[in-house]
């Protein structure tokens, strides 16, 4: 446990003493990175990271801002008590580090050379027009993401900010995502069910489960890109009077569809569609697909809901 240094963290002061140039010698940098050591700022393309000597620190540790310059601290020697910032500019920088926490950064580029036509998206049930509207595919370019299926996350604005990687032949892990990307404050697709102007939205887990039900004629829907449902994404609900919960249909499914449920039973409209055991929506043919919508209520002519009386 790295000691809190009595909750004092003198975060200009470890930017000031650490150089980029002294950090980097404690790890090994991928081809992919770039560093400017005279501006000591740094950028990795291969898992997209970027910032100042903190935030390669909290890239790489995969740990908070504070955590990261409380390891500075230790690893160079500085002492806290060196110098301390007035208990008002602490609380302010407190605000700021959880600001940068809880959100991911726009991209400054976006991957090229996007094969949307390959074999493995067709394996899937994807068909070409939905893998060029979602931009995504195999990508046979350097770094993170090399050899992948690469899928586009955006945020609510419509901003690029990170790339899933779908890993193939058996490869582990099944799934990447950039260190430092965090799945809390996102819901996948939601710039496009928004833009929809439905009044309900139908909630799945995964990247390929939400291709599925849009391209069965469902374009108001999002993944969680997992089973658990934070805050922040129960927040994004909110552009939506109308919840349809459509999760996997095995047990961590029902499970996380009860809890799910359970939280968002104020909702003026929550519908649950229980999905086939042991199977999960990207594996339904689009016309079962609809039918289990159809069951709730919610038609594809308009995402009509069953509402509360």
């Amino acid at each position: 446990m790295i000691p809190r240094a009595e909750g004092w963290v003198d975060f200009s002061a470890v930017k000031r003493r650490v150089s980029l140039e002294a950090v980097l010698r404690h790890y090994q940098s991928p081809d992919s990175f770039r560093a400017h050591l005279t501006r000591n700022v740094f950028q990795c393309f291969a898992c997209q990271a970027r910032g100042n000597v903190l935030g390669f620190v909290a890239a790489m540790e995969q740990c908070s801002i504070r955590e990261a310059a409380l390891r500075l601290q230790q690893w160079f020697g500085m002492s806290a008590a060196g110098r301390l910032y007035p208990a008002a500019a602490d609380r302010q920088n407190q605000k700021l580090v959880r600001k940068e926490e809880g959100s991911n950064p726009p991209l400054r580029f976006a991957l090229t050379g996007v094969e949307t036509n390959h074999p493995y998206l067709a394996q899937r049930g994807i068909d070409p027009a939905t893998a060029a509207e979602f931009g995504v595919g195999f990508y046979p370019g350097p770094g993170l993401m090399s050899g992948c299926i690469v899928i586009p996350i955006y945020n609510p604005h419509g901003q690029l900010v990170a790339y899933a990687g779908r890993a193939l032949d058996g490869q582990s892990p099944k799934y990447k995502v950039p260190a430092g990307f965090r799945k809390t404050p996102e819901l996948f697709n939601l710039q496009r069910a928004v833009a929809t102007g439905s009044k309900t939205v139908i909630v799945v887990e995964g990247y390929f489960d939400c291709m599925r039900v849009h391209q069965a004629g469902f374009p108001w829907v999002v993944a969680l890109m997992g089973s658990s449902l934070s805050v922040q994404q129960a927040a994004l609900l909110g552009h939506f009077p109308g919840v349809v919960l459509m999760l996997d249909g095995d047990m961590a499914g029902r499970t996380a569809s009860q809890a799910i449920a359970a939280r968002l039973s104020g909702w003026r409209s929550l519908q649950v569609v229980r999905v086939p055991d042991d199977s999960q929506p990207d594996q339904l043919s689009s016309s079962a697909i609809r039918r289990l919508l159809a069951a709730v209520g919610c038609l594809n002519e308009g995402a009509m809901v069953k509402q509360k009386p």
